[in-house]
């Protein structure tokens, strides 16, 4: 395994100073892993067990890409999705005049017209009152005027993609995960065994205990645990394989496991045309500012979770990043992360190159 000083060093500095209890990341290529790290406790309890490869962390928003894009990708591949398709025709529910006009791709992309947030939680369960909710959420901006990075529009995503796939998301995620080769961990409602090596998130006020082994964000919990915008946990090696795997698609190589093709694959990390968007399906890409750092191509995409994780792929030089922590435990109000992850990053490309 390489050896990365001054990338430890960043992470090891940010541990210290409190930004997060629990670190796990992975850096590799086509072949495999070539860096891995694992450094302190499960909670800032210093009884609390010590991370290793092996701990498992709530992934927050990388749900969006690790599971909902790759859905999505693979019901268009089947037939049985089309991106231009009008989210009317999944939801006869989105029915009103101003949002006629918006489809399956405006969601992916951010840029339907809807909020990016409401606090849902405190007053509905389940995926028909949240449909019906957001369905009469009033636009913010017309669709496709510009991009507002919308958790709403990825739940009625999420159900129009259930619809259109006769099948709940995490049947869907477990049928292109298996089919795809991941085999570390990687799912939706973590089981039991999964539990006492999971890294500890926020103490929640709404449900008045610290969280560990069930998904930090309330919306997702309200809707069982199982959302296109947050609910999927697992391991820095298992969002490294999923990593790979986009890694061979964006090189050329069809999957013949999955039936998804590269060309398809490289629909969904295109940019948007939304003015002023960074965008693409699912994907963010890299722009100077964000959390990718400087030194990263510019066809490189990638996602963050607020939980204090993020994805970031660069087909160029055929690497990818994890970086999962803990940065909410034991409170949100921590943001630390935010500067640690570029200067993880520029120091870790600084290294390799």
């Amino acid at each position: 395994m390489t050896t990365l000083t001054r990338a430890e060093a960043v992470l090891e500095a940010a541990r210290s100073a409190g930004a997060f209890s629990a670190v796990s990341a992975e850096i590799g290529g086509l072949p495999g892993p070539i860096w891995s790290y694992a450094r302190g406790r499960l909670a800032f309890d210093p009884q609390s067990p010590a991370v290793t490869r092996e701990t498992i962390f709530d992934l927050a928003s990388l749900t969006k890409v690790l599971a909902t894009t790759p859905i999505a990708a693979d019901l268009v591949a089947r037939g049985m999705l089309d991106l231009e398709m009008p989210l009317r025709d999944a939801l006869p529910e989105w029915n009103s005049p101003d949002r006629e006009a918006v489809t399956i791709r405006d969601l992916l992309e951010h840029c339907s017209g809807l909020p990016a947030y409401r606090e849902y939680f405190k007053r509905l369960r389940g995926r028909s009152a949240y449909v019906a909710a957001i369905a009469a959420e009033p636009l913010e901006y017309p669709p496709r005027a510009k991009s507002v990075y919308s958790d709403l529009g990825f739940i009625v995503l999420g159900v129009a993609l259930e619809r259109r796939g006769g099948a709940s998301l995490d049947r869907q995620f477990a049928r292109w995960r298996d089919a795809a080769r991941i085999a570390q961990p990687l799912d939706y409602c973590p089981p039991a065994e999964w539990v006492a090596r999971t890294a500890m998130t926020e103490h929640d006020p709404w449900r008045g205990r610290v969280l560990q082994g069930e998904v930090h964000d309330e919306n997702a919990a309200a809707l069982g645990g199982v959302a296109a915008h947050a609910g999927l946990f697992g391991t820095a090696a298992a969002v490294g394989e999923a990593a790979r795997w986009w890694l061979h698609r964006l090189r050329g190589e069809d999957d013949p496991g999955t039936g998804i093709t590269a060309a398809l694959a490289r629909r969904f990390v295109q940019r948007s045309t939304v003015p002023g968007s960074s965008r693409a399906l699912g994907w963010d890409t890299m722009l100077p500012t964000s959390s990718c750092g400087s030194r990263m191509s510019s066809r490189a995409i990638g996602h963050t979770g607020f939980t204090g994780t993020s994805l970031w792929i660069d087909p160029a030089r055929e690497l990818y990043f994890v970086l999962l922590t803990n940065r909410v435990h034991p409170t949100r109000r921590n943001e630390a992360i935010n500067e640690v992850r570029r200067r993880f990053h520029d120091a870790a490309i600084g290294e390799l190159e």
